[in-house]
């Protein structure tokens, strides 16, 4: 851990976005042993990442942005909700423009701009759609350390970075598997998987690199980042998780998901 400790904020917050990103590929890895998942289980997974988000949202960015406004005196409730509504606005036109699918969905029901693109491709652009506001949260979280915010701590730094990556395992399950019952090969099929969070890392030293050299936007920049991942959990991952006639495991998924998030940064922060 001091090795950790030792290294710049920015390096932190790569560090932290490359577990993510590896978490990914270990979920996508699933593809290599099985080569469909259980509607069930994948349901309750859904469900288990969305909790964590939500939780994150919360725990991590909206309450430590509100702490750090109310500390220097001002309205706290300005910045957290411009900030919210900016991120989740700003998901919802990258979400008009880039064409991606969602998983349930056919081809023809690709949203964004139309192209011509495989069905294979829209999956993959889609999980990476929201892997962006998660590693952009991971790298604010540390920037917010490095930039003196009281309410910050590379504890709840660190445990919002264990967090995302414990529900992107089942995100890369959700991609690769699905692929490889479109007749790619397993290895094509984690590959893809894998790749959609690569964007992770970048998001993560972008948000890192953001507030530490605009330190008065940060309680914009930490709600702008809850704004986003409720924006992805609301419009993909509970209505995903909650496909078929079960849907029992995914709330109780989301339930178990956010009472995990909420002790990792209780108990770490």
């Amino acid at each position: 851990m001091n090795w950790f400790l030792s290294l710049s904020p920015v390096m932190q917050a790569f560090v932290a976005t490359m577990f993510t990103y590896l978490m990914t590929a270990a979920g996508a890895a699933m593809v290599f042993p099985f080569k469909s998942i259980n509607k069930k289980a994948l349901n309750a997974m859904l469900g288990f990442a969305a909790g964590v988000m939500i939780a994150a949202s919360f725990w991590s960015l909206l309450a430590p942005a509100i702490q750090m406004v109310e500390d220097r005196g001002g309205i706290a409730w300005i910045p957290a909700v411009v900030g919210f509504i900016s991120g989740g606005f700003f998901l919802w036109v990258i979400d008009k423009i880039l064409p991606h699918l969602h998983l349930n969905m056919k081809r023809e029901d690709a949203e964004g701009i139309s192209t011509s693109w495989q069905r294979s491709v829209l999956l993959v652009l889609a999980i990476t759609l929201h892997n962006f506001p998660e590693g952009l949260a991971v790298g604010v979280a540390f920037g917010a350390v490095a930039a003196g915010l009281p309410s910050a701590t590379i504890g709840g730094a660190v445990a919002l970075a264990v967090g995302i990556g414990i529900q992107n395992f089942p995100e890369g399950a959700a991609v690769s598997v699905p692929l490889r019952r479109e007749k790619l090969s397993r290895w094509k099929s984690f590959v893809y998987g894998q790749f959609s969070g690569v964007v992770e890392p970048v998001a993560g030293v972008i948000g890192a690199l953001a507030v530490i050299y605009m330190r008065p936007v940060l309680p914009y920049a930490l709600s702008f980042a809850a704004g986003a991942m409720i924006y992805v959990v609301v419009e993909e991952l509970i209505p995903e998780s909650q496909f078929g006639d079960e849907v029992d495991l995914s709330t109780i998924g989301a339930m178990m998901g956010f009472a995990v998030m909420m002790t990792l940064d209780v108990a770490l922060g």
